[in-house]
């Protein structure tokens, strides 16, 4: 077997690392309402000197608006301490773009306002044959706008996207996200974009020498852009609990989708984390220990273990990943009863 992905650390997690790139939804707040541990969690961090860069796939809204609603919400944030999508699709136009070509956006006024600055000259209409198009989010993106975003493409204009998340969180649920919206201009022109967003790694560097990082951690709910993002981009991830993806995602989570470390919430920043220990065919951290017998993963808890209560999901993460790397299947309808605390 090989050995677990999961890491230790003896220092609290905001001492060990000089930075946290923090996502927003799911993480920060579900819907219009802070998550009630992260205002006092990231106060705590900042405290102990860790710098926070949040990191958003949302490329409607403005930094200034991002940082003026999380300020709001009991986060106090600098507009120059948020990363957006939008952000990131202008430096990826950048590599290729020459600045002053013409532009055709099809998003919100934070996307309208990152290629303003990247140096470009938007035009809003396909008839005036732009160099490119460029396509983020926004909840009022028309037909129209994925009309002309189309004749645009078909008539040779190079085509950028945001990011290509198909869903996004809402307070009602789930809603089609710019992704889903992308495949309507790729299924009428047959151009595939470049994507800027997480989970792409240029993102995660961009957010991370705008805190001037060193150690960065990325903090995120979502595997599949979060931290699939973090281990592209060679940053450990924490993983918190207050979102799309649960332990269970986590245990059977592909080796590029996951994290570093588990955190019931952005709380865990100020613990220290175990690792796991092997022992032959078994894992253990504190007092759980856990091991994959026939396809099916077992798990013994001894104890009290760490505060969080995340030491069996630890433990059945380490054994899972293990014998799944090691080629062995896991059999996803047997996993135990991990008995993990609700979020904050």
């Amino acid at each position: 077997m090989t050995a677990s992905s999961l890491l230790g650390t003896d220092l609290p997690l905001q001492v060990a690392f000089d930075a946290a790139l923090v996502d927003l939804d799911g993480v920060a707040y579900r819907g219009p309402h802070a998550i009630p541990s992260a205002p006092p969690a990231l106060a705590a961090a900042r405290a102990a000197g860790m710098r926070v860069v949040f990191v958003t796939n949302n490329a409607s809204r403005e930094p200034g608006t991002v940082a003026d609603h999380l300020s709001e919400l009991g986060m106090p944030t600098d507009t120059d301490e948020v990363m957006t999508a939008a952000q990131a699709a202008a430096a990826l136009m950048l590599e290729t773009l020459a600045p002053g070509s013409t532009v055709y956006v099809v998003g919100g006024a934070g996307l309208r306002t990152a290629v303003t600055e990247a140096g470009y000259v938007i035009v809003d209409s396909a008839e005036a044959k732009p160099d490119a198009v460029v396509q983020g989010f926004s909840p009022d993106v028309s037909w129209k706008e994925l009309a002309e975003a189309s004749y645009a493409i078909n008539a040779g204009a190079r085509f950028f996207a945001s990011n290509k998340d198909l869903t996004i969180p809402n307070d009602r649920g789930t809603a089609p996200g710019n992704g889903s919206l992308v495949n309507v201009v790729v299924a009428a022109t047959g151009v595939n974009p470049p994507g800027a967003g997480k989970p792409e790694p240029a993102m995660f560097r961009l957010a991370a020498a705008k805190a001037d990082a060193e150690r960065p951690l990325v903090v995120g709910d979502r595997l599949d852009t979060d931290l699939k993002g973090a281990r592209a981009a060679g940053y450990p991830g924490l993983q918190v609990l207050t979102g799309v993806d649960g332990v269970r995602d986590a245990i059977l989570a592909p080796p590029e989708h996951r994290p570093s470390f588990l955190g019931l919430d952005l709380s865990a920043l100020a613990f220290s984390h175990p690792a796991p220990t092997r022992h032959g065919d078994r894992w253990t951290v504190g007092s759980a220990t856990s091991w994959v017998a026939g396809g099916r993963l077992h798990l013994e808890v001894d104890g009290t273990g760490t505060a969080d209560g995340l030491d069996p999901a630890r433990a059945a993460c380490a054994a899972a990943w293990a014998t799944a790397d090691y080629g062995r299947e896991v059999d996803v309808e047997t996993l135990p009863d991990l008995a993990v605390p609700s979020d904050s």
